[in-house]
């Protein structure tokens, strides 16, 4: 589904991901792990079309798209659910939505929107409710659920528990393994290391921008030096 061939990518002079490779396939959960700074976010962004790669290629499904913009990128089936969540807390749950959906016909929008409520029943409870006025967890999900209402391929997930409750971080962990069994590619970037190892099929370690170990969650999960290597964990 996504392949990463030798990308480089930063901001102006400073290079903060170096010949960075690697394969994730459909119905997986490909976590990308290290320290702050290590370069997790900056790849993130190059995969979203919102930090064109200096070199190196991206390529979904055989398609190259390195060139192309954010939207170009929206077309091939890759979105985002950033850091931070960013709703819009002057609009409603279900107008957030709509702006997730913008391109799309009003009948598949109005699908679209029927199938995220099923996944996140507690934001159609909430449909009419201001986003601001949400929790941290609710507002996470919303940015999840607005994600989803492009019918992506290839999620994006930046920090999904960063600043949540522990139950909140469950139940965003629950329709992560949701998403996953529907045959996403869910690409995630974890604060907390060993909540992104219990669901990572694959897992890539990032040390100061540069590739310092990949292999199966399997694999990480039962030889835990290997990450503790790398993170100190």
């Amino acid at each position: 589904m996504l392949s990463v061939r030798n990308i480089q990518c930063g901001y102006g002079d400073i290079v903060a991901v170096h010949d960075l490779s690697f394969d994730a396939a459909a119905g997986q959960v490909f976590a990308l792990i290290g320290a702050n700074g290590a370069g997790k976010t900056t790849t993130i962004m190059a995969l979203a079309g919102h930090l064109p790669p200096n070199q190196g290629s991206i390529t979904v499904a055989g398609c190259d798209i390195s060139a192309g913009p954010a939207l170009e990128r929206l077309q091939h089936g890759i979105a985002l659910v950033p850091e931070g969540r960013r709703v819009f807390p002057d609009l409603s749950v279900e107008d957030n939505l709509t702006v997730g959906g913008h391109t799309l016909e009003r009948a598949r929008l109005a699908s679209n929107r029927d199938n995220v409520y099923q996944i996140f029943p507690r934001l159609a409870e909430r449909r009419s409710q201001l986003a601001g006025s949400l929790s941290g967890g609710e507002q996470q999900m919303l940015a999840i659920a607005r994600a989803m209402m492009a019918d992506p391929k290839i999620l994006l997930v930046d920090e999904l528990s960063l600043g949540l409750m522990p139950r909140m971080v469950d139940e965003c962990y629950q329709v992560v393994d949701t998403l996953k069994k529907q045959g996403l590619l869910i690409v995630l970037v974890e604060q907390s290391t060993q909540r992104a190892l219990d669901v990572a099929d694959q897992v890539a370690v990032l040390e100061s921008g540069h590739l310092a170990w990949q292999g199966s969650g399997d694999e990480a999960r039962t030889d835990s030096s290997v990450v503790s290597a790398y993170l100190g964990t």
